[in-house]
């Protein structure tokens, strides 16, 4: 029975409990792309967004570190460890991720940044093939599945960029306030710029998951690593934010919707999704955590159409599908893989067991 009650749990904790982390994490990064975007049609600058974001992330991290943390040792300032850690926060899902991710969801908006999403598997597979993380054989069916995948998911967020299309589905009502905005600043805006500085968003995202993979590798603390980068990006962003937002009322937050997508965003994807996604990498690899990317499509059509009122257009319908088909390509071509790879193992190790048994049985003979 206790035997029983310790396999149901191995499974819950290995499966049933990153599922559900990965699940609530996707629901969570639509959820703060969403506000994010209702608060700048209200007037929030991202200067003040991104910086405030990180300075409060830190500040729930740092008793977190130290209450939690295993190590009571941090790196050292000269280490190549700290290095890695400050440029994981520099160019990955934080400092220059999040000035792109930002500035696009203003051009565009949330569906399109869920959509090109999709692209950061195929993203991080061609960074781990030029750093050699990831072995590449032509003539295997596995590699060629995540070449191709890999083609078809640039070629999808290249129609999700360069066309629009006629709108397929849009909401009934909309707030005035924020359809006027809308309307205002619509003209202003512009989709494929918009589109591009997403998919430089989910570009550093991939550097982030390669980085972060290494780092982990080398020091196996999730809540110790997210602080530091986390405390990297709030001293990175304090000058270069002052300078980019120099008029000082906007720095002074009211409780209106502005200080909830700051709050938001701070507490559930710099604190809950950066931890999470962290133990994700160390507990199921980056393939099972990019798994969870084309969740975000649907999420995002519905959230956005309820609270922004935004409409579905036929390029964004177009290029997720032939994103997604790219994207469950190159997850096939990975998945397979790792079943040759395990296949291989156990051959490998067979004959050698076999070896010791005949040893031993000559041995008593």
């Amino acid at each position: 029975m206790r035997g029983e009650e310790t396999e149901a749990w191995r499974f819950f904790r290995r499966d049933v409990l990153p599922f559900a982390a990965m699940f609530a994490v996707e629901c969570t990064t639509v959820g703060s792309s969403t506000v994010y975007k209702a608060a700048t049609l209200r007037g929030l600058n991202f200067y003040v967004f991104i910086f405030y974001t990180y300075f409060i992330s830190t500040l729930i991290l740092l008793p977190l570190s130290i209450i939690f943390g295993r190590s009571r040792r941090l790196p050292s300032v000269k280490s190549p460890l700290f290095f890695k850690i400050l440029l994981l926060g520099l160019v990955g899902i934080s400092f220059m991720a999040v000035l792109a991710g930002c500035k696009g969801i203003e051009y565009s908006s949330p569906t399109v940044s869920s959509a090109i999403g999709n692209l950061t598997p195929a993203f991080t597979f061609t960074l781990a093939v030029i750093f050699r993380m990831e072995q590449v054989r032509v003539r295997s069916s596995a590699t060629q599945a995540k070449i191709i995948g890999a083609i078809i998911s640039i070629s999808g967020a290249l129609v999700v960029v360069l066309y629009k299309g006629p709108t397929v589905f849009a909401a009934a009502s909309v707030a005035p306030t924020i359809s006027l905005h809308r309307h205002l600043t619509s003209s202003e805006s512009s989709w494929i710029i918009g589109g591009l500085l997403i998919a430089l968003q989910h570009f550093f995202a991939s550097v982030w998951y390669i980085l972060q993979t290494r780092i982990m590798e080398m020091f196996p603390e999730e809540i110790t690593v997210v602080f530091l980068y986390n405390l990297c990006v709030t001293v990175i962003s304090a000058p270069v934010c002052l300078l980019g937002e120099s008029n000082f009322t906007s720095w002074i937050l009211k409780p209106d919707i502005s200080l909830a997508a700051i709050m938001y965003s701070g507490v559930f994807v710099s604190v809950f999704s950066g931890l999470t996604h962290t133990w994700g990498l160390h507990l199921k690899g980056p393939v099972y955590i990019s798994l969870f990317r084309p969740l975000s499509i649907v999420i995002v059509v519905a959230m956005g159409a309820i609270f922004l009122g935004d409409a579905l257009h036929l390029g964004s319908v177009i290029g997720s599908v032939i994103l997604c088909i790219g994207f469950y390509t190159l997850i096939w071509g990975k998945a397979r893989e790792d079943t040759a790879k395990t296949v291989a193992g156990s051959e490998h190790y067979t004959p050698l067991l076999l070896t010791h048994i005949v040893e031993d049985e000559a041995n008593c003979h």
